[in-house]
């Protein structure tokens, strides 16, 4: 995608977890706020990892409109939701189980394909296009926020380095069955969806997160997955890190307001 074509990523860096997770709250209920304005509905889809913690600033909110939220997954392991490995699971224990978002508007996959990770990833698709637009009349579908990880070798939702999947044009939801990561066995979210979201928001913290924090936001031609990461105008991408992670990023940092 050709630099016009996209807004440059905002990096914020906060120099404390609560401030970070607060901001990041207030961000996600702006983000909620327009959507209902605009269309009286709220789309987001949400990684694992470490991720579903940085979500605590949620619970609670007072302008919080969970009644018309719609929560999906960026991407999900070919797992029961009780298996510790599943986002569903961990999503589930850190954020979902302590809001009142409606059991229907939470869209997870069908555990009953577990064998057929085919079917999972077109049963999976087949909901998007439920919601979001029958497929023929809608090339990708456009979510409010995608909020995706950044894993220590550059990967983001079940994306990673080198993989064939990079290259994907054309599906919404992709099975991966070779996952450098255990478990091996995933279905995700496609670079273009991603980059066809509304906004997308990336969260890394800690030490641990410098090398390949720098690599993605000053190097970007070295072209890990969460560099490919380029919302389309007029979508957004903003980094929400922490100052231990974004400690040797030379990339320039923005204050943090809505």
């Amino acid at each position: 995608m050709p630099a016009h074509e996209a807004n440059p990523a905002v990096l914020y860096s906060f120099g404390n977890p609560q401030e970070l997770v607060t901001s990041l709250a207030e961000y996600i209920i702006k983000a909620q706020t327009d959507a209902i304005e605009k269309k009286n509905k709220f789309s987001i889809a949400i990684s694992g990892g470490s991720l579903p913690k940085q979500l605590g600033g949620l619970v609670g909110h007072s302008a919080a409109r969970w009644d018309k939220w719609h929560v999906y997954f960026s991407d999900e392991r070919a797992v029961p939701f009780d298996d510790p490995d599943s986002n569903y699971k961990l999503v589930n224990d850190e954020f979902l189980s302590k809001v009142t978002i409606p059991e229907a508007n939470i869209h997870r996959i069908n555990t009953e394909l577990l064998g057929d990770l085919d079917e999972l990833a077109d049963e999976y698709e087949s909901q998007l296009i439920q919601s979001f637009a029958a497929k023929d009349s809608a090339r990708f579908p456009v979510f409010d926020v995608i909020m995706l990880g950044m894993g220590p070798d550059g990967h983001t939702a079940s994306l990673f380095p080198d993989h064939a999947l990079l290259s994907e044009t054309t599906g919404w939801v992709v099975p991966i069955d070779d996952s450098p990561k255990p478990p091996p066995r995933r279905i995700t979210l496609t670079l273009p969806v991603i980059n066809h979201a509304a906004r997308v928001v990336f969260v890394a913290t800690g030490a641990g997160k410098q090398d390949t924090l720098k690599t993605i936001l000053d190097e970007p031609e070295k072209g890990l997955p969460c560099s490919r990461v380029r919302p389309a105008f007029p979508g957004t991408l903003h980094w929400f890190v922490d100052d231990a992670a974004s400690e040797k990023v030379v990339y320039e940092r923005s204050k943090f307001k809505l």
